[in-house]
């Protein structure tokens, strides 16, 4: 397709001012539908905003590129290939740090405590992505962290969940920080582990008519004390099911206000390899809060600062524990 025809989409997307609406041409709906598998080819390591509008790495993936060449949580990442980060939107950042694999990438990184800035050449490798990371923080804490709600999420947050039990766990850390989502049928299969009856959330399309998703009540982990941790990256599926255990009581959410990203897209593959988006309803949890824009609020708010991550500090997950710790009376 030409340029022209390129342009007349986006700028018919651009009159509905919904952010959620997009469209994007062969090559990087290419890159798109890579993330979205699981499997990428990359520097490995999850990324975001800094206040200063650059890109802070929040954790890097053991073994991965970002993390054989030694950058650290909190690293910020001042230029890719030359070009400023801060001139650029995190998608944009993020499309350039990722490329074939075994090309390299160059980062300049700032660090705290360093006084300059250093430069560092990485081999972009092919990256997976785990859905599910757990350990037990103590002899009765586990923790479960969730990064995205693809596919097989459900199944391994299942076996997750089978592990931490057997381990002994008798109180559950749930953390949903920088999930972007997924798939909704991950989201409700997840949730209904935690939730044993019930709706976990209602889809509304513009005839305002709704579907209610309920729980599928086989879930093993519908009676223990919980915490959910979500902060501004907690978007879409994830926040289904925080918003779920918040209105169900089923456990705490502490952190920051979530992303508000409560819609539903149609997804549409053209012809020629390019990918349109299209909004057609809206998310409610149980009690019937519209998800989308203002997000969810935290029962307990507890920021996490830039300095935080770049000396390793985690001052939700430390609420988080604290918080279980008093429900057991120690």
């Amino acid at each position: 397709a030409s340029t022209l025809t390129y342009g007349a989409i986006r700028g018919a997307i651009q009159s509905l001012d919904d952010p959620h609406t997009w469209f994007a041409e062969p090559e990087e709906a290419e890159r798109i539908r890579e993330a979205t598998s699981g499997q990428y080819t990359g520097v490995g390591a999850v990324v975001n905003e800094s206040e200063a509008g650059n890109v802070i790495i929040v954790h890097p993936f053991e073994g991965g590129p970002a993390d054989q060449a030694g950058l650290l949580a909190g690293d910020i990442i001042l230029e890719v290939n030359g070009t400023d980060t801060a001139s650029l939107t995190l998608e944009q950042a993020v499309s350039r740090i990722r490329g074939p694999e075994g090309t390299p990438v160059r980062l300049v990184v700032e660090r705290v405590g360093m006084e300059e800035p250093f430069e560092v050449e990485l081999l972009r490798a092919e990256i997976e992505v785990p859905s599910v990371e757990w350990e037990m923080l103590d002899e009765e804490i586990g923790y479960l962290k969730i990064n995205d709600f693809r596919v097989n999420a459900p199944d391994q947050v299942h076996t997750a969940l089978a592990e931490l039990l057997a381990l002994g766990a008798e109180r559950l850390v749930l953390d949903l920080r920088d999930n972007p989502g997924g798939l909704l049928s991950s989201s409700i299969d997840i949730a209904s582990e935690f939730i044993a009856e019930g709706i976990i959330v209602t889809e509304r399309n513009s005839n305002s008519e709704g579907d209610e998703h309920v729980s599928r009540g086989d879930g093993l982990a519908t009676e223990i004390p919980m915490v959910v941790l979500v902060n501004t990256g907690t978007a879409s599926a994830a926040e289904i099911v925080a918003g779920a255990v918040q209105d169900h009581q089923r456990g705490m959410l502490i952190g920051e206000t979530t992303l508000g990203k409560g819609s539903v897209q149609s997804p549409i593959d053209l012809s020629d390899g390019s990918h349109l988006r299209l909004t057609i309803a809206h998310w409610f949890t149980p009690d019937g809060q519209l998800i989308h824009g203002d997000g969810l609020h935290p029962d307990l708010e507890v920021p996490l600062a830039e300095e935080d991550l770049a000396n390793d500090r985690d001052p939700q997950l430390d609420a988080a524990v604290e918080y279980l710790q008093q429900r057991s009376g120690r």
